[in-house]
């Protein structure tokens, strides 16, 4: 019987065979630790009596959900991050520098067929080059911090195929929300998500990331993507068989099959207030908004900002509308800044705003409150995630989301 992508990590990494339901130890790659758990983290770690890392080089810590603060709680985070930075001589640190799961690809931390752990459930985003990450607690995670070692099951697969020529107003984000919608909110419950397909041949990594980022809303443990050349060039690695190797094998066995023709995909939403409510957009037009975000770990990277720039350059967010626009990184802040799209954005109305989680976890830069619309291109839209739990928000694509902003109601693009 053939292997998925999923059982060929984990073995490579267990050097044993296994299949699905396997209890297994694996030996972690890397981890990391965002800024709201630093301190319940470092609490258990000295708890379980550990007094060293198991490898400082290995860990890295991202402030990126508080920063800038927006409640006075919030520095006590940053204090005690500083303090566990210090005492036990962690090297990866970024303070305000983006978003953890923008940051972790970005920066390299994250290679084909590595096993990552973070403590954020999106920490399956890194499976856009071909890694099994996933989000896991605080008490699993001052473990591995002592260890280094992390037990798993290893999961059942669940293979997406889809082939074709995506029409020009559908992204990956729409595909992802169309998927969700199919599966169901728990439809892939510690399942692996494994995409193939030409038109998924052809995303660019920033459109994988989406995709896998939102594999957590259908309850998927991971999702993973075959190591190409395009990832090879992200990660400044050369691509080798030990890379292309991680693809399935073509007898390899699935809990579930989804096969989609892209043509007949459209541009869609996720309507308040579950991920899996799918709508297309064309159905919901005219429905009048207040505000427009633009930005997270899903679609706050430089192809995002650049699909919105082209739909709102030369026009201007409608009157009464806030149009809030949030890069991912400082590294796409100063991409989106030298090549103009900022200036386009800024020249439109938008707010743009320093790179952090923000809008998207209910923190600072621009909640809403009771009776007010959102069009917004993060990853949930759970009652009370933007403000009150009488906000509206509906999920959508980065040129979904421009075209709203521009029309003042929810429009496609």
């Amino acid at each position: 019987m053939g292997r998925t992508m999923i059982e060929k990590i984990i073995e490579r990494n267990t050097k044993q065979a296994v299949k699905p339901g396997d209890i297994v130890d694996v030996s972690v790659d890397r981890v990391m630790i965002h800024d709201i758990f630093i301190p319940f983290v470092a609490e258990k770690f000295e708890e379980m009596g550990f007094t060293r890392l198991w490898d400082p080089e290995k860990v890295v810590l991202i402030y990126d959900h508080l920063v800038p603060a927006s409640q006075v709680d919030d520095t006590r985070h940053f204090r005690e991050g500083n303090a566990f930075v210090e005492k036990y001589g962690l090297t990866h640190v970024h303070r305000s520098d983006g978003i953890c799961h923008q940051l972790m690809p970005e920066a390299g931390y994250v290679k084909p067929g590595n096993v990552v752990f973070g403590t954020d459930s999106h920490t399956t985003t890194y499976g856009c080059v071909g890694a099994f990450s996933s989000g896991i607690g605080y008490t699993e995670m001052a473990s591995i911090l002592g260890t280094g070692t992390m037990w798993i099951k290893v999961p059942e697969t669940i293979r997406v195929t889809i082939e074709g020529e995506l029409p020009a107003n559908v992204t990956s984000k729409d595909i992802i929300l169309r998927l969700i919608g199919d599966l169901g909110a728990d439809g892939a419950t510690y399942q692996a998500l494994e995409f193939a397909g030409d038109t998924v041949e052809r995303m660019t990594i920033a459109s994988r990331m989406t995709m896998a980022n939102m594999a957590i809303e259908a309850g998927a443990k991971c999702a993973l993507f075959v190591p190409d050349e395009k990832t090879a060039e992200y990660c400044k690695i050369e691509l080798t068989e030990k890379e292309t190797s991680l693809a399935a094998d073509e007898d390899a066995s699935y809990i579930r099959q989804v096969v989609y023709k892209a043509e007949e995909l459209l541009p869609v939403l996720a309507c308040p207030s579950q991920v899996d409510n799918i709508k297309p957009v064309k159905e919901l037009a005219g429905t009048a908004i207040d505000q427009v975000f633009i930005g997270s770990c899903t679609n706050g990277r430089l192809e995002d900002l650049m699909a919105a720039a082209q739909i709102l350059k030369g026009k201007k967010v409608a009157p009464f509308v806030k149009l809030i626009v949030t890069p991912a990184s400082r590294k796409v802040y100063q991409e989106a800044a030298a090549n103009g799209t900022l200036s386009v954005l800024a020249e439109a109305g938008a707010i743009i705003t320093h790179p952090g989680c923000g809008l998207c976890c209910g923190r600072t830069g621009g909640i809403l409150t009771d009776g007010e619309r959102v069009v917004a291109t993060n990853n949930r839209n759970f009652l009370g995630r933007m403000g009150t739990s009488k906000v509206e928000i509906f999920l959508a694509s980065p040129k979904t989301a421009a075209a709203s902003a521009v029309a003042g109601r929810i429009a496609q693009a």
